[in-house]
């Protein structure tokens, strides 16, 4: 009896401690409140303008189809102060980028625009920009693109950060490891929602997985590189190669599916190094699906040409590769049993703080180089005014 209900008692304790420690890990895989603070930021010399006169100067300087300088559109930019000036906002970007001055949308611009959009609750519209980067010049630095898919994953709007990962993939911005971690953090999460995918899709995600795991020589790494292959295959040989590489970072050397069982030939003989489980599951079905849709009538909309065709017909050898490889990865001991979105939660609370310390250092002087290069540009500025004015006189 007494034993019953001191194990009734435990129970709700035993609960409690799982909820605090996935929590933390939850927290931990975000960036910290020093990394988001905007205090840098917003402490440079401030240059009040009125929005109104700015876009009135604007509208002028357009209708008389003249240049408006890259100064002009950050002072504007700089000096948004709601989420209605900031849809305004949007419009003299779209003009600016149309303009002949489209090259010199200054790099600082585009992070305060960026900024002000998570400031006034305008993320839909950072996201827009940068979904329509040609058509609004928006092509965003590691650490603004880092802030912006850490507002998404916060508020656990993983498609939302997917579709920010999608364009740091097409921006090759893979740099920095925070990069690499929040955007396989993103991807991880989204795919254990079991989304279903068009193909376009499919080769977005495993382009995104494989280019952000290819500098991680670690299990994340290699299952992210590992499913991006796989992925990136299914649509090579459901679609042909012309489909993976159009508008993508990818080489268009056919064979996708054979670079990802190299990955697994890799990781038989790394060292400290395992797959994981769900991953290894995961490309296991495509290559099941691939073999049934092979077998059965082709429902594709599109003519394969022969080099796919030559393709298609390495499946059962690829699909007997695969068993072997996963045979000597279960006999050395080289499968993890975790998910990939727990192997990404562990790296994050291994590494994620000191990659945050040496991001916030580089942005600190980055704001440095920025406002040296504005103030450059605001002298340079009122020499050419007192030079006109001179030569009025």
């Amino acid at each position: 009896m007494a034993a019953s209900m001191l194990q009734r008692c435990l129970s709700p304790v035993k609960t409690f401690t799982k909820c605090v420690s996935y929590t933390s890990i939850v927290r931990r895989c975000l960036l910290s409140s020093a990394y988001t603070d905007s205090t840098v930021w917003d402490q440079r010399p401030r240059d009040v303008q009125d929005l109104g006169q700015l876009a009135s100067l604007m509208d002028r300087t357009y209708a008389r189809k003249l240049p408006v300088s890259s100064l002009l559109i950050a002072r504007f930019i700089d000096n948004l102060s709601s989420k209605e000036e900031v849809d305004q906002a949007q419009y003299y970007l779209y003009k600016f980028r149309h303009s002949p001055n489209c090259w010199y949308l200054r790099d600082w611009t585009i992070h305060s625009w960026i900024r002000h959009c998570l400031k006034y609750g305008a993320r839909d519209k950072a996201l827009y920009s940068l979904k329509n980067k040609v058509q609004f010049g928006m092509f965003p630095d590691d650490f603004t693109f880092n802030l912006l898919m850490d507002s998404f994953i916060k508020d656990e709007d993983f498609k939302g950060a997917c579709s920010v990962v999608e364009e740091v993939m097409l921006q090759e911005s893979f740099e920095r490891v925070s990069t690499q971690i929040l955007s396989l953090y993103a991807l991880s999460r989204y795919l254990a929602t079991k989304p279903e995918l068009s193909w376009q899709e499919e080769r977005s995600m495993g382009a995104s997985l494989m280019l952000a795991g290819l500098k991680l020589e670690n299990s994340v790494g290699f299952s992210a590189r590992l499913l991006g292959l796989a992925l990136i295959g299914k649509v090579e040989l459901s679609r042909g190669i012309h489909a993976v590489f159009h508008e993508m970072p990818l080489i268009w050397t056919s064979g996708y599916l054979g670079r990802a069982l190299a990955v697994m030939n890799t990781v038989c003989d790394f060292r400290d190094v395992k797959l994981s489980e769900e991953v290894l599951d995961h490309v296991e079905k495509i290559l099941r699906d691939l073999s049934v849709n092979a077998d059965g009538p082709n429902v594709s909309d599109t003519s394969l040409e022969e080099e796919d065709e030559l393709e298609t017909q390495k499946l059962p050898e690829y699909i007997s590769r695969f068993n072997e490889l996963k045979e000597r990865l279960v006999s050395q001991d080289r499968i993890d049993s975790r998910s990939l979105g727990s192997l990404v939660s562990s790296l994050t609370q291994q590494t994620l703080a000191l990659c945050e310390d040496a991001d916030i250092a580089e942005y600190q002087q980055t704001v440095s180089v920025w406002e040296a290069e504005r103030q450059q540009l605001i002298q340079r500025e009122r020499e050419t005014r007192e030079k006109n004015q001179k030569s009025r006189l």
